[in-house]
C-alpha cells in the first residue's frame, strides 16, 4: 500500500526517508491563513485536513490502495495578546522579530496530522505538542542566524535540525514534531490503518 505525503516540505521527507518510510510526495496549494479566534490546534487540524484532501481528490481517479498523509506544523509563543502563532517570516525585519521572541523562552511547536485511506475514506487525525526552549540570543547571533538565510521557510523563522538547533537548550515531547512529523504517533496511525513497510 502506498503512502502519499501531501507535501514539498524536505524536511517532512527527509524524517520518512529515515525512518525507512516509502512515500511518495504530492504537492499541495492551499490558503494557509488563520481564521478569526482559531486556536493553534484547530488552525494546524484544519491545514492537515486540507492538504491531505486536495491530495486524495487527485489521486482518487487513479485508483488502488494508498494512504494519504497531511500534516501542518505551526510555532505558537506566549504574548501580551496570549498565544500566538508564528508563521514563516515574510523578511529578514520579520525574522528577526520573531527570533528574539523565542530568545531565552519556551515555546510549544504544534503539528496537526490528518490520513486518509483510499479508497475507503477511513480516516486519523491528530495533533501532537512540543515545547522547545531557546538560550538567550544576542543581537549579533540573530543577525548572524538571519544572514544564513536558513529562517525563511520555516514556522517561527528556525530549523531545530540546522543551524538552528545551536541555540535550543532543551526539547520537551518529541523532536521530530519540531522538524515538522511527530513519527511516532504517526507510525501508530500508518499501522492501524493497515500500512506495511
Amino acid at each position: 500500500m502506498k503512502l502519499i505525503l501531501a507535501s514539498a516540505s524536505p524536511r517532512r521527507a527527509e524524517v520518512l526517508r529515515d525512518a525507512g518510510i516509502a512515500f511518495e510526495a504530492v504537492s499541495t496549494n492551499i490558503d494557509e491563513s488563520p481564521r478569526s479566534n482559531e486556536s493553534p490546534e484547530e488552525l494546524v487540524i484544519r491545514l492537515a485536513e486540507a492538504k491531505a484532501r486536495s491530495a486524495a481528490a487527485r489521486l482518487l481517479p487513479v485508483g488502488g490502495p494508498a494512504i494519504v498523509l497531511g500534516a501542518d506544523t505551526e510555532v505558537v509563543a506566549d504574548g501580551l495578546g496570549g498565544r500566538q502563532v508564528l508563521g514563516k517570516p515574510a523578511s529578514a525585519q520579520d525574522a528577526r522579530a520573531m527570533l528574539r521572541r523565542l530568545s531565552g523562552r519556551t515555546h510549544e511547536v504544534i503539528t496537526g496530522l490528518f490520513l486518509i485511506h483510499l479508497p475507503g475514506g477511513v480516516t486519523r487525525v491528530e495533533h501532537e505538542t512540543t515545547r522547545v526552549t531557546f538560550a538567550p540570543l544576542t543581537d549579533e547571533e540573530i543577525d548572524a542566524y538571519v544572514a544564513t538565510g536558513e529562517p525563511f521557510d520555516k514556522a517561527g523563522a528556525y530549523a531545530i535540525q540546522g543551524r538552528g538547533g545551536r541555540y535550543v537548550t532543551r526539547v520537551e515531547g518529541c523532536y521530530f514534531n519540531v522538524v515538522g512529523l511527530p513519527l511516532a504517533r504517526l507510525y501508530r496511525h500508518l499501522c492501524e490503518l493497515g500500512w506495511q513497510g
